[in-house]
């Protein structure tokens, strides 16, 4: 039988049957893997499209036991997430502050893993000063699509809801934005346990300690997981970061010489692409920053 992995929780699973042909079809059992997946050092995770059998383990409970995993379009390594087809980007207008640097850094790997995001502005009700609509016009200029949110209150759920259908889709964000609260506005019920921010501190406290699938109808899943905040994108080497910029790609071939970090240089087509106007000096600056600490990251393991 086919199945999707839809929960691990340390690495005991729970395998919905999608199997048409199947009696079981729609049906969730939980799941073992075989032994053989530690042999070849490959670990079945949430997402995976799985081959399994039901084994009979007493009279009131069938279980599932994982034979192959299927090919994998998509492979994240942390959270460890498979076939991903849509990342939900979610920052907060305030409490707490749009985190733009983290946005860059989560837009760059999305385009380096070949995933289709969707920025989304939570909790616009909550910035009186209206400034995202400024962060709204930047980054649809760049080319990305854009949803402004009021969780609390379901506004823009609705549209939120019909760009998730037909995706396998990962909610990202820092905790206290309202990545929860949005799921569950989605499903009207609640479905994952909400965090709170603090009031000292403004700080979301992470209230996620697993990695789930939820279904929301045929073929459109949420992943609901921890640890996308702090995702590591050092797979991306620092001199290929430009090309995960998309307002970056068109200006690179611009540059004097091959191979230009678009740091130091002077005659660099991305340096004068922002003289014109064409890219935003904060985006570069934060692009700047990123390809730092990647740097950084290099020269470490070097040693």
């Amino acid at each position: 039988m086919r199945g999707i992995i839809v929960e691990n929780i340390s690495n005991l699973y729970k395998v919905k049957i999608i199997d048409k042909n199947c009696e079981f079809e729609g049906k969730i059992f939980e799941a073992n893997a075989r032994g053989k997946f530690k042999k070849e050092d490959l670990v079945p995770v949430v997402g995976d499209f799985v081959e399994c059998d039901v084994v009979k383990e007493d009279k009131e409970k069938d279980r599932v036991i994982i034979n192959n995993i299927l090919d994998r379009k998509v492979y994240i390594k942390r959270p460890k997430l498979a076939n991903i087809s849509k990342i939900v980007l979610v920052i907060s207008s305030k409490h707490p502050k749009p985190d733009l640097l983290m946005l860059d850094k989560q837009l760059a790997f999305v385009e380096f893993l070949g995933i289709e995001p969707l920025i989304v502005l939570n909790k616009i009700d909550l910035d009186r000063e209206k400034s995202f609509k400024e962060i709204k016009r930047v980054y649809e200029n760049i080319g990305y699509k854009v949803l402004e949110t009021e969780a609390k209150g379901k506004k823009g759920t609705r549209e939120l809801l019909n760009e998730l259908k037909g995706n396998v889709n990962a909610f990202s964000g820092n905790s206290g934005v309202g990545k929860s609260t949005l799921i569950n506005a989605i499903f009207n019920k609640d479905v994952t346990l909400e965090g709170e921010i603090s009031k000292k501190s403004r700080r979301g406290k992470n209230t996620t300690t697993y990695t789930r699938l939820y279904e929301i109808d045929e073929n459109t899943y949420i992943a609901d997981t921890p640890g996308f905040s702090t995702f590591d994108i050092s797979e991306i080497e620092s001199k290929d970061l430009a090309f995960y910029f998309k307002d970056f790609k068109d200006y690179i071939k611009n540059c004097e010489f091959v191979g230009c970090t678009h740091i130091k240089e002077e005659n660099c087509g991305i340096k004068n692409a922002i003289k014109e106007g064409k890219i935003e000096q904060e985006r570069y600056d934060r692009f700047c920053k990123i390809y730092d600490e990647l740097k950084k990251k290099e020269e470490r393991k070097k040693w």
